[in-house]
């Protein structure tokens, strides 16, 4: 089964969605517009019931089949917003707001899923019950937990979830997956360092805040290199340091860093974050200064479930003929919390040669479209054919 035709009809139309969408970037839980704009194109298709107000701005929408005998209900999944990031392509499209633009590929993701219901209320070609799911606030904001929180499964009685992310640097069109963890947990960390700030003429006289953030920085990459199973993914990094002085003659009395911890297991997110205290604790005594540690745990890992993924990745196959198996990845993804609730099965498909994702120069390509859709159309049609 190739690309569904009436896909191709709808490119046109659903490309010029994704650059509207593209155009206006809105962030967290405030994608507004776009959550309007995605309840209009709903209620328009004819889906048996559109809500609103979800993980606050979140929009659902029901669409029954020609009949219900299965008593199947699949979920499918799509993000809305946007990144802090000042777009840098030129591109007829680009970003109308400074500072904000979809670095992501979520209006992509949002128009792919719109084709896919307009589809699938022309048709209903299927035995059951397809609930799609538009989240706000995949990035950082954790809105599929709140979505989740809030009873999104149970109130629609969703009995499997499928997502999709494109990815860049994989063949336009091209999908890949694989079962068990494929995203990273992520969690953060801040250090607040206190020493005794003074002349920097006389660094005897001080405890030198930065002299214990440099030790610390390197020491922090031995809980990686010696504490870690190597044959395990651990990342730890240092992102961010700023002092309560930028004077060119003066030691600081402050300093704070933060950064992120990436890991596939949730026996390395305990490990991390006990070296770390232990880390502080330490190395704050030993130079004579304070230390104050605080370990923020974020998404979960994002696992796939065997069964699910084994037949998203035949309806990917039935589309373009091969399904690759997906590397993993040390990037977080929120949709980890409906896997939780629901076995399910999150998919990448192929953005072409195009810069990466959370990049000023990254662009959604919109010959994926069709195939995306198809995708999402199939997995319905699979798993509750009529």
């Amino acid at each position: 089964m190739p690309v569904k035709n009436r896909f191709a009809q709808l490119h046109p139309e659903i490309t010029a969605w994704r650059r509207d969408l593209h155009e206006n970037p809105e962030l967290l839980f405030d994608t507004f517009r776009t959550s309007a704009l995605v309840e209009e194109k709903l209620r328009d298709f004819g889906c048996d019931e559109v809500v609103t107000g979800i993980g606050r701005t979140g929009v659902v929408a029901v669409i029954k089949g020609r009949s219900s005998a299965s008593g199947k209900v699949i979920g499918l999944r799509a993000d809305m917003d946007a990144l802090p990031i000042e777009e840098a392509t030129g591109l007829p499209y680009a970003s109308r707001v400074k500072g904000r633009m979809h670095a992501c590929g979520h209006d992509g993701h949002t128009a792919m899923l719109l084709g896919a219901a307009q589809y699938l209320a022309e048709t209903r070609n299927f035995d059951g019950t397809v609930v799609l799911i538009f989240q706000p606030a995949e990035e950082g904001g954790g809105g599929a937990k709140v979505m989740c929180d809030e009873g999104l499964m149970a109130r629609f009685g969703i009995q499997e979830v499928y997502g999709m992310h494109n990815w860049p640097g994989m063949a336009s069109g091209q999908f890949a997956i694989r079962p068990g963890p494929f995203f990273a947990a992520s969690d953060w960390f801040d250090i607040d360092i206190e020493g005794k700030g003074g002349h920097a003429a006389k660094p005897h006289d001080t405890v030198d805040p930065l002299v214990i953030a440099s030790q610390l920085i390197m020491a922090l990459q031995s809980i990686v290199s010696r504490n870690a199973d190597p044959t395990e993914q651990l990342v730890i990094s240092v992102t961010s340091m700023r002092t309560s002085s930028d004077a060119y003659n003066v030691i600081p009395q402050k300093a704070h860093m933060h950064g992120t911890v990436r890991t596939m297991n949730n026996d390395l997110r305990v490990l991390a974050e006990t070296r770390l205290q232990a880390l502080c604790d330490s190395m704050g005594a030993g130079f004579g200064g304070q230390i104050n540690f605080t370990y923020t745990s974020s998404y979960p890992v994002m696992v796939n479930h065997p069964e699910q993924t084994g037949f998203a990745a035949d309806v990917a196959r039935r589309i373009t003929g091969q399904c690759d198996h997906a590397p993993l990845v040390m990037g977080a993804e929120d949709f980890s919390y409906m896997l939780e609730e629901r076995p399910g099965a999150y998919i990448l498909v192929g953005n072409g040669d195009t810069a990466m994702v959370h990049s000023p120069d990254y662009d959604f390509d919109d010959a994926v479209i069709p195939v995306g859709c198809s995708w999402f159309a199939e997995i319905v049609e699979q798993r509750m054919p009529a």
